[in-house]
């Protein structure tokens, strides 16, 4: 399957792919990594058909760790060259002494672009989701998939005592994921034994 960040991707990739030969084929690969992307954020969400490493999961476990942010007022320009910069899919967005929204990739791409706004000139905050949604650092990595998935999210700030100090994204959970399946599948072989 693709890798993380690609997979990141498909959670709210749109099926872009016309009928007919090889976008018939395009479509089916997108479909099937779709649903097993889906398949991931299912089997956190129930604890892999109640195997225990889930259980023991948080937040604080996945999050990044690092806190990125851009000013309201740079242009969006800047928010890009960041991002790219630090090689991470969002920015929080601040006035200098607190956090207002974030700004993700995708907000650059379907906000940004869409509507046509210069990058040179047009401001962070013209196109940056608001509020900041948040989740403390102690819940279960669960709690965090079912908070993104109902407000439609692919990061979510994490805070400890109301201050922010990390993110987690869709990313980090597939990485969750992939190690949880993985420890799954350890124990699985030693009970074959």
């Amino acid at each position: 399957y693709a890798t993380m960040g690609e997979a990141a991707a498909l959670l709210n990739m749109q099926e872009e792919a016309q009928e007919g030969g090889a976008q018939d084929t395009h479509r089916e690969s997108l479909q099937q990594r779709k649903q097993a992307l889906e398949s991931c954020v299912v089997t956190l969400q129930t604890g892999g058909a109640g195997r225990s490493p889930l259980a023991n999961a948080c937040v604080a476990d996945y999050m990044s760790h690092d806190v990125r942010s851009v000013h309201k007022d740079a242009p969006l320009k800047e928010a890009g060259r960041l991002l790219q910069k630090w090689k991470v899919g969002s920015l929080l967005v601040d006035d200098g002494s607190r956090y207002l929204g974030i700004i993700t990739d995708t907000d650059l791409s379907r906000k940004a672009v869409a509507k046509g706004m210069d990058p040179n000139t047009a401001a962070v905050k013209s196109c940056m989701s608001k509020p900041v949604i948040s989740i403390e650092d102690d819940q279960p990595l669960s709690l965090a998939i079912t908070l993104m998935k109902r407000k439609a999210i692919r990061h979510i700030a994490v805070t400890e005592d109301g201050t922010i100090i990390g993110v987690l994204s869709v990313s980090d959970i597939l990485r969750a994921y992939a190690e949880l399946a993985g420890l799954n599948a350890e124990g699985q072989g030693e009970d074959d034994d």
